[in-house]
């Protein structure tokens, strides 16, 4: 059983360790996995933040639960020990394959929505459920492209995974967002799809259009899209845990303060409009 998540939290950073040190109302905090050292002490600043009870979470971004090999044993045992020592909740990872044959794709790339893919997507979940010391939380991907002649939606998908395994849903919003602008995906059948007791937390980020295409870049404001389908997630479902990622061209910390602020408005009855919680 996890612990359960509240309030607005924040992505940490190295370029963002002070700011979160000294930041007051912060939820819960999530830590990169590839960020933390193979080995010794981890980052005094993560040890104070633990060491106050601030609740974090361990992210991963190169398990690779969606490709056709089952998960290193190495990857999940430095999982293991990481989760561990940070105290953390519950552990993160993505519904992608990063590898194949030995190769690095150096992307989170999209699972094939087939019935083989979910079979071993749910295989590979079970295989690191059971290596982990804490639950683990999947996370909804953004991607450039599509598989082609899927035999399901990206509903369907996260209904599968959630049938056949005992894991969470981390939903990245910006990444439903992403997706329903470069492939049409139906954002509100995802949204329907998410039971509150299998919601771990909320991811939102910023981006931008470029070339045709949105991206999810983590390296700009939060736009109104992203927001829009939070706020209608918490209709649904009323407050829920959500994280800030920002992973570039960090603002001032006034401006992170108001972003915080913004989000924190959203998950309120009769909350303002982003707009003008931002301003």
């Amino acid at each position: 059983m996890m612990r359960t998540l509240r309030g607005v939290g924040i992505g940490w950073r190295r370029e963002l360790a002070l700011f979160i040190d000294r930041a007051p109302d912060l939820g819960f905090v999530e830590v990169l996995a590839e960020h933390l050292p193979a080995s010794g002490p981890l980052p005094r600043s993560l040890e104070r933040l633990r060491d106050r009870g601030v609740p974090m979470v361990l992210h991963g971004v190169s398990l690779g639960l969606g490709g056709a090999e089952p998960p290193d044993p190495r990857r999940l045992e430095r999982l293991a020990r990481l989760a561990e020592a940070l105290g953390a909740v519950c552990v993160s990872e993505h519904l992608a394959f990063v590898r194949a044959g030995g190769l690095e794709s150096g992307h989170l790339l999209p699972v094939a929505r087939t019935e083989e893919s979910l079979e071993v997507l749910a295989e590979n979940i079970r295989r690191a459920e059971a290596a982990l010391p804490v639950p683990l939380a999947l996370e909804n991907v953004a991607s450039l492209f599509e598989w082609p002649d899927p035999a399901f939606s990206e509903a369907e998908l996260l209904a599968g995974v959630l049938a056949r395994t005992g894991a969470s849903l981390l939903l990245d919003v910006s990444n439903l967002h992403a997706h329903a602008l470069n492939h049409g995906t139906d954002a509100a059948a995802v949204l329907a799809t998410v039971p509150r007791e299998r919601l771990a937390y909320v991811h939102v980020a910023g981006g931008v259009h470029r070339d045709g295409l949105y991206h999810d870049t983590h390296a700009h404001p939060v736009p109104e899209g992203p927001v829009a389908l939070l706020a209608e997630l918490t209709r649904r479902l009323g407050p829920v845990p959500v994280l800030l990622e920002r992973d570039d061209h960090f603002p001032p910390p006034d401006e992170l303060t108001r972003e915080l602020a913004s989000l924190r408005a959203v998950l309120t009855p009769a909350a303002p409009r982003w707009t003008e919680a931002r301003s």
